[in-house]
């Protein structure tokens, strides 16, 4: 039920993760004055940082921004202008005073956004149907020009015409198989998440919103209704009344509005890193940034593997989309889906499913063989919520006034950080008619048997219970 909000309406959004922090920037952008953002993680102290013990899927080391939609064409539109503010963000972190910058902006790269290309990589002898479609739309676009395949002579060209051309081919794998098909799309790369998500905090900090955060002040452990209003209930006892409440707390999201079970799954993706060392000055160049594009691998082909250049650490990510696992418990009354990390939750888990890792170590033996010596240097898994059909949720919840959903992002969400929260808005205000991400984001059910996976329940092959974890013992590949 849709709640009339006024630029006094006191409203609350629940997660400062990509979702929340959008939304709660552009409320106060759009004239609201009353924007308070609640977390049970205290990300402002941790600044988004992993490796401070914040555990979300916004709160990552780097994060890959794509125009390759398939068919998907307002996707591939938002991402485009979202790609428009990224370089607007670069600029103003640029012309900003290095003691006015986020504690973690103030070290290491003064950039969010890394235009560093992505090469989508067949695992196949021809590119896939989706890399397809994705090509023609571009064309359709106007942006067909920014894309190099690899089997086109002409394409190849242009792009050692634009400096593109060391990126065409960096794991050699027309020199040592024969073969090799692919495209880069010389608008991708990839952003640092947790800077990104810091920035965005302290403009919406800038522009006005409050922040409650922390496992006692900002933790919600309920959400009820009250003379028509959404009330929630933190740990700390304390009971906050809004106008509208936006729940946009990622993995934990249908652990706080049970309405959700039939549209969204809290699932993980398995990610592992490798550490390139500083002295070793061929591979700490090859896997820069300069050298190396974000690549996949695989799409929609069986392979599902990604890996992003190294950051300024010397960390190499490589990520394991395959299968995204689920993690069922008790919450009151529910079985459902929850996330299993390295700090917050009450179970930890740091490992990642056996299958999960030999799919990065395959990747990385068929691709990347000069990295077999280095080993994995880290696993974790990265919690976040699938919809039914991979398309995000921002809506009211049917039959409670005053609240609402803002997730789903089904691990494509963090390149809209910039710009999700302007169409959030529009939706929240109930903006008529309704826009096509009104449309594409409502409240919806599937009368389909398959419905990305949320049909298998705890019963389905999925479930993190049933797989073999993977030991640091494994990390290491064979002789």
């Amino acid at each position: 039920m849709m709640a009339r909000i006024t630029p006094s309406s006191k409203i609350i959004i629940v997660g400062s993760g990509v979702f929340g922090i959008s939304t709660a920037l552009w409320l106060a952008r759009s004239g609201y004055v009353d924007v308070t953002v609640l977390d049970m993680q205290d990300t402002a102290s941790a600044g988004y940082d992993p490796l401070s013990g914040v555990d979300s899927a916004s709160a990552d080391i780097n994060k890959i921004i794509r125009f390759s939609y398939g068919s998907e064409i307002e996707y591939q539109r938002l991402a485009t202008e979202a790609a428009r503010m990224w370089d607007e963000w670069n600029a103003e972190i640029a012309a900003t005073p290095l003691a006015e910058l986020p504690e973690r902006l103030r070290d290491g790269d003064k950039r969010l956004w890394w235009n560093a290309g992505m090469l989508r990589m067949s695992s196949e002898k021809e590119l896939g149907v989706f890399e397809l479609e994705s090509l023609e739309n571009m064309e359709r676009e106007g942006i067909r020009e920014f894309q190099f395949r690899t089997d086109d002579d002409t394409d190849v060209n242009r792009a050692k015409e634009r400096g593109w051309a060391h990126k065409l081919d960096p794991c050699r794998r027309e020199e040592r198989f024969g073969t090799h098909k692919a495209v880069l799309d010389s608008t991708a790369g990839f952003v640092y998440a947790y800077k990104s998500c810091a920035w965005a905090q302290y403009l919406a900090k800038k522009a006005g919103v409050q922040t409650i955060l922390g496992p006692v002040h900002g933790k919600v452990l309920d959400i009820v209704s009250k003379n028509d209003r959404p009330v929630l209930y933190t740990a700390d006892g304390r009971e906050h009344s809004a106008d509208l409440v936006v729940v946009a707390g990622g993995g934990w999201t249908p652990s706080l509005v049970s309405e959700v079970h039939d549209l969204l799954e809290t699932t993980a993706g398995s990610v592992a890193t490798v550490q390139i060392p500083k002295n070793q000055p061929d591979l700490w160049d090859r896997f820069a940034a300069e050298n190396q594009p974000v690549i996949s691998w695989g799409s929609r082909q069986g392979m599902e593997v990604y890996s992003l250049p190294r950051d300024e650490d010397g960390i190499f990510k490589i990520g394991w989309r395959k299968t995204k696992w689920t993690n069922f418990e008790d919450v009151g009354k529910r079985r459902i889906s929850v996330p299993k990390t390295a700090h917050v939750t009450e179970q930890k888990e740091t490992r990642i499913p056996t299958d999960a890792l030999n799919g990065i170590k395959q990747y990385i033996e068929i691709n990347f063989p000069e990295l077999i010596p280095l080993g994995i240097s880290s696993t974790k898994l990265c919690w976040y919520t699938d919809s039914i059909d991979n398309s995000f949720v921002v809506d009211f919840v049917p039959g409670h006034p005053g609240l609402a959903v803002c997730s789903g992002g089904s691990g494509h969400g963090f390149k809209f950080l910039p710009i999700l929260g302007r169409e959030v808005v529009k939706i929240l205000e109930g903006q008529e008619p309704q826009t096509v991400y009104g449309q594409m984001w409502r409240w919806r059910s599937s009368a389909e048997d398959r419905r990305n996976g949320l049909e298998e329940g705890e019963e389905g092959p999925r479930v993190l219970s049933k797989q073999t974890m993977a030991s640091e013992g494994d990390w290491k590949f064979a002789n």
